[in-house]
């Protein structure tokens, strides 16, 4: 890990900042409760398993809405464990994607354990190697900031981006669970009818 890691929940928080168009889709656990601590939105689609899913849900979302960002706030685990989604979405190269993930370098919902970027594992690398435009690592609050316009981009991605930040658990903070009303609620946002 870096010299310097961020404090997870302040690092998410500052990213939402000003959000604008911004729709998230956030991973399963710590991410989703860290989305959801710096503010519900009827444009946050918290995720209650599939763990592995968040890129890709984010991917179908940025083709469906070109118009719009999209980020995906994910945790190391899971996007270790959906490490084809980014040939995926490298492939599709939508230009209005952005994939954050939170790397503390341990699997966070099961007890702490080292992940593999703890080992060496180079999350950037492998999505550079699959293609996608832009791929970079943030270690500092400086780079919180900048990174706020950068996902509020609609061309040029897509974009990868690892965050570094502290490992250790935070207090959770628990987002509506219905994945009914999550679902209604996002539609609605975006001015789809409800059924």
């Amino acid at each position: 890990m870096s010299a310097q890691e961020l404090d997870r929940r302040a690092a998410v928080a500052a990213l939402l900042e000003e959000r604008g168009e911004l729709l998230v889709i956030s991973g399963l656990g710590s991410p989703s409760y860290d989305v959801f601590a710096a503010g519900d939105h009827d444009g946050n689609f918290y995720l209650w398993g599939a763990m592995g899913g968040a890129a890709m849900m984010g991917l179908g979302l940025a083709l469906a809405q070109p118009g719009r960002p999209i980020a995906v706030i994910t945790g190391d685990g899971e996007q270790l464990m959906a490490l084809g989604a980014l040939a995926t979405i490298a492939a599709a190269a939508p230009g209005n994607l952005s994939i954050v993930v939170l790397d503390n370098g341990e699997y966070g919902e099961t007890g702490g354990q080292p992940s593999h970027t703890a080992r060496g594992v180079d999350l950037c690398g492998m999505a550079t190697a699959a293609g996608f435009a832009s791929s970079l690592t943030v270690d500092s609050p400086d780079g919180i900031s900048a990174l706020r316009a950068v996902i509020r981009q609609t061309a040029s991605g897509p974009r990868f981006i690892r965050v570094v930040i502290a490992p250790g658990a935070k207090p959770k903070t628990l987002p509506p669970r219905d994945g009914a009303f999550l679902k209604a609620r996002f539609r609605a946002y975006l001015g789809f009818p409800v059924t």
